[in-house]
């Protein structure tokens, strides 16, 4: 018999043993990674795991969620979905959990693993790395999911469709999901001084024509804070999630929406923010990414339009948001927002379009 463990008994290696092999080897220790295994692996890097972790409304919210609803927690198994560096898991066990299985397919799992020994949690967390789709988790329910499952704009580089994955798989029945629902929506804004610097920019640049670049670059959403003054009208629900019903199928979606406004101002672009509840706590939880609210680091969403828009108070813009995830990347996201206005000083009808990678 064959020493070589890839090796079947007439030593050929089977396709299974050698799609295995291959994942070890393209697990790689902290230690030994460098710039560019970072960029094909961004959950591992340091900074993005600061941001999400100084982000005191979103970290705050959990720990409440979990803190104050033990008798939800104590002697459950829960599954945390994308779990990075354990917060999540580790808030779970301080709330009484039993058990936490934490599941992500980063090499920040290599340093994930210290964290729970550092914090003596070893022994009621188990840690597995892989694709949600191809592991398991011995165990054949759970009694509580938790995850971050949203992300930019709600939805782009989210995970909620390994969420919806978990829950479908392994969720007991009336099991529950921290969070649970997310709502996006809509606002229009004054940006002048943020267009001209983003996009109008590039209509000369060091006496040189790159208006094709300025082209390109506005179909590209921004990700920046906007703050509550630049905005002049209202906002509107556009979409809302309930990960208890919905379906994959229901994260492409076009929604209208109806914007009053609130005072004489020009507007250069739509402005998207979600907040996210835990509806299940005895008293729901909540925090929000509005212009409202304190800075996190989600920030807002801008779509900035080619032109500009003259209007008065109490006027209405009217329109339809579309959100579709493009074929060639199963991330990146197109959106279409079609723009009805009839003002007295200006009037616009059109669709813009924009891609996010």
């Amino acid at each position: 018999m064959s020493d070589n463990p890839m090796q079947t008994a007439n030593g050929s290696a089977t396709a299974a043993d050698c799609d295995n092999e291959a994942k070890k080897k393209s697990r790689i220790r902290l230690e030994d990674m460098t710039s560019q295994d970072f960029y094909t692996d961004m959950f591992a890097y340091y900074g993005t795991h600061e941001e999400k972790l100084k982000d005191r409304a979103q970290i705050v919210a959990f720990r409440t969620a979990m803190y104050n609803n033990k008798q939800l927690f104590k002697n459950k198994v829960v599954l945390d979905v994308g779990c990075g560096t354990g917060i999540l898991s580790m808030f779970a066990i301080k709330a009484g959990a039993a058990r936490v299985i934490a599941i992500d397919n980063s090499n920040i799992l290599e340093l994930t693993k210290k964290v729970f020994e550092d914090n003596e949690m070893s022994l009621h967390i188990d840690l597995i790395q892989g694709e949600i789709e191809e592991i398991e988790l011995g165990v054949e329910k759970v009694d509580i999911i938790i995850s971050e499952w949203f992300s930019y704009n709600l939805f782009h580089l989210s995970i909620l469709d390994k969420v919806l994955y978990a829950r479908d798989k392994w969720l007991k029945p009336h099991g529950l999901i921290f969070p649970d629902i997310g709502r996006l929506y809509i606002t229009a804004i004054e940006a002048f001084n943020s267009k001209a610097f983003k996009i109008n920019w590039w209509n000369k640049v060091y006496d040189f024509d790159m208006s094709c670049v300025r082209k390109a670059v506005i179909k590209e959403p921004s990700i920046s804070i906007v703050y509550a003054n630049h905005l002049v009208t209202n906002s509107c629900l556009i979409k809302e999630v309930d990960l208890y019903k919905i379906q994959k199928t229901d994260l492409e979606f076009a929604s209208k929406f109806q914007l009053k406004v609130q005072r004489n101002d020009y507007v250069h672009a739509f402005v998207t923010y979600f907040d996210i509840e835990f509806s299940k706590c005895f008293s729901p939880i909540k925090f929000s990414t509005s212009p409202w609210t304190d800075d996190t680091h989600w920030k807002q969403c801008v779509f900035y339009l080619d032109d500009f828009i003259t209007v008065k108070e109490d006027e209405e813009i009217t329109g339809i948001f579309e959100m579709k995830y493009l074929q060639t990347k199963k991330t990146a996201l197109y959106f279409g927002i079609k723009v009805d206005f009839e003002g007295e000083i200006s009037q616009i009808h059109e669709i813009n379009s924009y891609n996010m990678d």
